[in-house]
């Protein structure tokens, strides 16, 4: 086990780098005020009726970066320190979580596929580490004979499934982005310099997602090693 603890200690470090610069990185870009005086709550009800979108409501949703777009119930949440403010890292946040209710308007694939997956990665999420352990301790200790092994296969075909959501939301995330930043420049939503602190507040938000997915990507390889090597 001592290989998983060193893939989980490394996969934390680089996680805690990365969400780190992101925090800085909104903090940095929270002081881009906009010269067009717009809120996030402004600019993403801007970015919906641009588009057409008569269906979609804006709100506001406690804490710090836990903006999300509710494909169930048609919302754009933006967090208490994007929803009021009035700065290119609001701006940008506000923009690429209408990216993805323009995504959901246009059925956009990558969208659907990930959405159609929710509920039963959600439950091998629960699952996976807990059955993999059962069937290593089982393997271990060669309880009901082959048993082990099936029960330690089961958990890593979980694992690849939240493994194979973590790589699907990539794309979904990237062009909402790309979305975002086209409609703020292309509507002259943004000088040059609040456009350039948007795109990269968003680059390190993207990359949170990068680092999660090549993650879970290491620790499945080393659960099928493992597997593979057990005798």
């Amino acid at each position: 086990m001592m290989g998983y603890y060193i893939i989980a200690g490394l996969i934390f470090l680089v996680s805690m780098y990365v969400s780190n610069r992101l925090k800085s990185k909104f903090k940095k870009y929270s002081q881009v005020h906009l010269q067009n005086g717009m809120s996030g709550k402004e600019i993403a009800e801007k970015m919906l009726a641009d588009n057409g979108i008569t269906d979609v409501q804006v709100i506001s949703t406690p804490g710090m970066l836990t903006d999300h777009y509710n494909p169930a119930n048609k919302t754009v949440n933006l967090s208490e320190g994007v929803y009021l403010q009035r700065n290119a890292a609001a701006a940008a946040v506000a923009a690429h979580e209408v990216g993805h209710a323009v995504q959901h308007a246009n059925a956009y694939s990558w969208l659907a596929m990930r959405s159609a997956i929710v509920p039963v990665v959600g439950v091998a999420s629960k699952l996976s580490n807990f059955v993999i352990m059962a069937g290593l301790v089982m393997t271990a200790m060669n309880f009901m004979g082959a048993l082990g092994d099936t029960v330690f296969l089961i958990g890593i075909m979980l694992f690849a499934a939240t493994t194979a959501f973590a790589f699907i939301t990539l794309p979904v995330e990237y062009d909402a982005s790309s979305r975002a930043l086209a409609w703020l420049q292309t509507n002259n939503m943004v000088t040059q310099q609040e456009y350039a602190g948007s795109k990269d507040a968003l680059k390190w938000a993207a990359r949170t997602y990068v680092v999660a997915a090549l993650g879970s990507l290491a620790t499945l390889l080393y659960f099928i090693s493992v597997f593979l090597g057990r005798d």
